[in-house]
């Protein structure tokens, strides 16, 4: 009887941690020498700072374009429904978040229109990967399409 409690005991307490979701919270550095991203042009920011919370996750990200230093800031409900958040050049970019299964990967999918009348699309799988924080990004435009793998250090 005590191996039938000890296993249901077990069971259970794999359920209650598979239910947490993953935390993203921290301030993070990005590692180029671990990272897969393009070679002419990369939308990958030099910091990344995560606020999250129940249900909603703060995304802070620092980067450099043409010496130009910016910071795009972005909120997002983790229910599903549709963010709205200024994107470039003050554009509305429209995003959603969702979990898997397991609450272990992020992905957000946001469209961006452009001035041109285009849009881009953008999906972001955010995950934890050996103590590091791993995003992995798909931008499709009128242009083509940009995949990369940003893997950040916590600071």
């Amino acid at each position: 009887m005590k191996k039938v409690v000890f296993i249901l005991a077990a069971v259970l307490m794999a359920v209650i941690v598979n239910a947490q979701p993953a935390d993203f919270t921290g301030k993070w550095k990005l590692n180029s020498t671990k990272s897969t991203l393009n070679d002419q042009f990369s939308l990958a920011p030099n910091q990344v700072i995560v606020a999250q919370e129940i249900s909603s996750i703060s995304v802070e990200k620092h980067s450099n374009f043409q010496g130009t230093d910016y910071t795009i800031n972005d909120k997002y409900t983790l229910d599903g429904q549709e963010s709205v958040n200024e994107g470039w050049q003050g554009a509305e970019k429209k995003s959603v978040a969702t979990w898997d299964e397991n609450k272990q990967l992020l992905t957000v999918k946001s469209k961006l229109p452009m001035q041109d009348g285009t849009e881009v699309s953008i999906t972001e799988i955010y995950k934890m990967k050996d103590n590091d924080l791993v995003i992995e990004s798909i931008a499709s435009s009128s242009y083509g399409d940009l995949y990369e793998t940003m893997v950040y250090d916590r600071q």
